[in-house]
């Protein structure tokens, strides 16, 4: 990384009296410079947790049948896999909770501090699941636990996405935000379809050693266990990642210390995000909003959507995301590269268009009952859910100001998950109930996607622009070079925004400027 501090003032800026920033030219070692190494080596540390929190959605999500006679024996089975469900709802009622403790603190600490706190919080969440006494050993009180282990992993994922997204939008390239920050989505589907496949493997092997009853009995503590040595992986991958080059140059020009509530570039508390970028939230809930609804109705709630309304077997409707899943974490990356191409906006309006063009037809084909209709029917719900997901780790935190990015990408995207994403299967099980349609599901995704496309109407296109608060990133000198020769034609600059004193405009000449 290329930096100069020598001519950066880092006095404190509390005593600031607000005013407009006015534009500032460019030099060469004010553009940062991080190497595509050094890009890849960061990402991997923050993929991993993502992978281990998917992991556990796709472990809960495709035993929730199992989960139900485990810990709701004696309830009537609509009932008991509505509690079992709630389980799920209910670890994303405290994600705004740990948004609102974990993402102010990302913004004050650091980054990769609370992103290590995280992991370790949900990797013992999700192993103590594994070893909960069930509902034949102490009644209905088996649920209270599970809830509350539950709930920690909700307060832990709180700052999970919401942290991560910021750290790998914070360590890409202007250039090429939307492919490297799509990569903390691929971890996620593919932690997601590990999950998947670990209960589809557990179930063939503990079947055929123990008979048809060994999920019951004992197999279905075998997936949350193995978070464990997993859990162990990611946090040796996180103790090892840097803090973000953005947050480094923020700290050090002292905005990361200094409040200054009258400027919304400063670091702000939960009052002061919600005064200054009220209407970023909504544009960001909406989209998450969009983005979760279809996420969680093709993963978490689909093995039981496929087990109690299509009719598939166990093992079918363990099995049948699991290759969709990895072919959507291939084509994730490259609806990134896309919107790096074309724009944010464009691509999130395809997927509003998709979804209200695919889903009943695919939920149609799914009625169908037929292996072959099943993964035609979920190949299809994933073509929306590819656009909306490629584009968001890049586009979300490119909403706020480097000094308060985490603490509102985190309110933000955790209250839209608890209210909309994480409800999803408890919704629309409630519904098909409630009308017996059991197109529901369908409908409540479409009905998101409709919000979704009209709030990215009213969203400032990030593509290829430096990051609100922060210096212009590239991967190379020469990039930097070429930047800042042609900062005067370049309508995706805004120095108004970028966090230290430059040399004024006039001061220097192009050559000495491209020379420094």
């Amino acid at each position: 990384m290329v930096m100069s501090h020598s001519s950066r003032p880092t006095k404190n800026r509390t005593a600031r009296a607000p005013k407009p920033r006015t534009p500032r030219r460019l030099r060469v070692d004010d553009v940062l410079v991080v190497k595509r190494s050094r890009i890849r080596s960061a990402i991997s540390g923050t993929v991993v947790g993502n992978f281990m929190e998917w992991f556990d959605f796709g472990i809960y999500g495709y035993l929730a049948v199992t989960m139900t006679a485990v810990f709701t024996e004696g309830l009537p089975r609509e009932a008991g896999l509505l509690v079992t469900l709630l389980g799920f709802a209910v670890s994303f009622l405290v994600r705004p909770l740990g948004g609102i403790v974990l993402g102010p603190l990302g913004d004050r600490i650091g980054r990769q501090k609370v992103l290590f706190f995280t992991m370790a919080m949900m990797a013992a969440a999700t192993a103590l699941i594994g070893v909960l006494p069930t509902a034949a050993q102490i009644g209905l009180w088996a649920i209270v636990p599970l809830y509350l282990l539950k709930m920690i992993q909700g307060f832990s994922t709180g700052g999970e996405y919401a942290g991560a997204a910021t750290y790998v939008a914070e360590f890409s390239s202007d250039r090429r935000r939307g492919f490297w920050s799509s990569l903390l989505d691929l971890g996620s589907y593919v932690g997601f379809a590990a999950g998947a496949a670990t209960v589809a493997v557990t179930t063939l092997i503990t079947e055929s050693i123990s008979g048809p009853g060994a999920m019951l009995d004992y197999g279905w503590r075998i997936p949350f266990l193995l978070a464990l040595p997993l859990g162990i992986v990611a946090i040796w991958f996180r103790l090892r990642i840097p803090e973000t080059p953005a947050y480094e140059l923020a700290e050090g020009a002292g905005e990361t210390q200094a409040r200054d509530d009258a400027d919304p570039l400063a670091r702000h508390g939960i009052v002061g995000i919600a005064r200054h970028y009220w209407r970023q939230i909504l544009i960001a809930m909406a989209i998450v909003a969009a983005t979760n609804t279809s996420s969680y109705a093709l993963t978490s709630y689909m093995p039981a959507y496929l087990e109690n309304t299509v009719g598939a077997s166990n093992l079918m409707a363990a099995m049948a995301t699991v290759p969709v899943l990895l072919v959507l974490a291939v084509c994730i990356p490259l609806v990134g590269r896309l919107s790096d191409r074309v724009g944010r906006k464009p691509v999130y309006l395809a997927a509003s268009v998709a979804t209200l063009v695919i889903m009943v037809p695919a939920f149609a084909i799914m009625q169908i009952g037929q292996e072959w209709a099943i993964f035609i029917a979920l190949a299809l719900n994933a073509i929306p859910l590819a656009l909306w997901v490629g584009p968001s780790a890049s586009a979300l935190p490119a909403l706020f100001p480097t000094a308060s990015r985490f603490g509102a990408m985190a309110i933000a995207y955790n209250l839209s998950v608890s209210l909309f994403g994480g409800t999803t299967p408890l919704f629309s099980e409630w519904l098909i109930q409630l009308t017996g349609n059991a197109f529901m599901p369908a409908f409540y995704v479409m009905f998101f996607g409709v919000i979704g496309g009209l709030a990215c109407l009213g969203m400032r296109e990030s593509a290829g622009r430096p990051l609100v608060g922060s210096m212009p990133s590239v991967e190379s000198k020469e990039e930097a070079v070429v930047l800042v020769e042609g900062q005067d034609d370049n309508p995706l600059l805004d120095t108004s925004t970028m966090p230290l004193d430059l040399v004024p405009a006039g001061s220097a000449s192009e050559g000495e400027l491209a020379r420094a």
